[in-house]
């Protein structure tokens, strides 16, 4: 146990020993428009816009942070963006229709939700390979890995489960039966616990990653709440969840899953992103074209920001 402490805490040293400097931008797909916006995070400023593909959806930072990925949904691609100069360096064969993706943050292979073929594809990004391709249920969507890359979870919102895949032998080892329509997908900071939303069920379900099993679940009790995207507060104790068509952020006790507080921010609140202080979220308002920014402590909407048409994600680099 001692070793494997040792480990994986030599593991998360050289991974931050090799991150870049932060550039504190904070990106937003916009889906409608095929465009990134690109906001200063420290002024909550548009910067500029990205030309970036057809269909951008989901997004997100390779672990050394030097790239921002996003998910080309109609160009069948990850479009591979450079975080300092904003360029398009590259685009990644993603399968077909790639909706969103996690990113191992050991190794930096790309694992995909491929929705119209019910699969997810392992790709290193270095290499443009695709190590597999795994099958899923139907119309799979939120993906996540865990913070030792042992595990990639895949929800598929038709089949009501949420998949667990071993990275080292993409072996498909449990299927997961949760309420109607998954969507997001977090881990806690050691991997011991993961989240998963259902939009339809309105419920969010706690899984214990040793046993492979749903230990708690319970539903948001607010008013047209569909839940979409979930994160992980960095010292495990809240987890915040967009609620879609409820137009709010839930803040929810990580371990009970009670309600502690519901912060009215845009229409159809999609994706989020947390600061790694813990401090920040930023949400995507579908609906509405903004970026909204919550304050945690205060929990309160403290900045809106208007970005492209109908934005999906955010990531943030700090």
């Amino acid at each position: 146990m001692k070793f494997k402490t040792l480990l994986l805490s030599s593991m998360i040293m050289a991974s931050t020993a090799a991150a870049a400097e932060p550039t504190h931008r904070l990106f937003a797909t916009n889906e409608r428009d095929n465009t990134v916006t690109v906001i200063d995070s420290r002024t909550n400023k548009v910067e500029t816009t990205i030309d970036v593909g057809q269909r951008p959806r989901g997004i997100g930072l390779s672990p050394d942070q030097k790239h921002l990925y996003v998910a080309i949904s109609d160009d069948d691609a990850i479009a591979v963006v450079d975080v300092k100069t904003l360029e398009v360096i590259k685009t990644l064969d993603s399968g077909d229709d790639p909706e969103t993706f996690g990113v191992n943050p050991v190794n930096g292979h790309i694992v995909i939700s491929n929705e119209d073929d019910g699969e997810a594809t392992f790709l290193d990004p270095k290499s443009n390979e695709k190590l597999a391709v795994v099958k899923v249920g139907i119309e799979p969507e939120g993906v996540a890995v865990s913070p030792t890359g042992k595990y990639a979870l895949v929800t598929s919102e038709s089949s009501n489960m949420v998949h667990v895949i071993e990275t080292t032998n993409y072996e498909l080892v449990a299927n997961l039966v949760v309420a109607a329509r998954p969507r997001g997908l977090a881990f806690n900071s050691d991997g011991s616990l993961a989240y998963a939303t259902s939009e339809i069920g309105n419920e969010v379900a706690i899984i214990d990653m040793e046993a492979l099993k749903i230990i708690n679940k319970a539903s948001i009790d607010v008013e047209g709440s569909k839940p979409m995207d979930v994160k992980v507060s960095p010292d495990d104790k809240m987890i915040y969840v967009t609620t879609g068509r409820g137009h709010s952020v839930a803040f929810m006790d990580a371990q009970t899953l009670e309600l502690k507080a519901n912060v009215p921010v845009g229409k159809r609140v999609w994706g989020l992103d947390i600061s790694k202080d813990g401090s920040m979220l930023y949400t995507a308002d579908g609906v509405d074209g903004t970026v909204s920014v919550v304050d945690t402590a205060k929990q309160e909407r403290i900045e809106t920001i208007k970005v492209g048409a109908f934005p999906w994600g955010v990531a943030l680099d700090d």
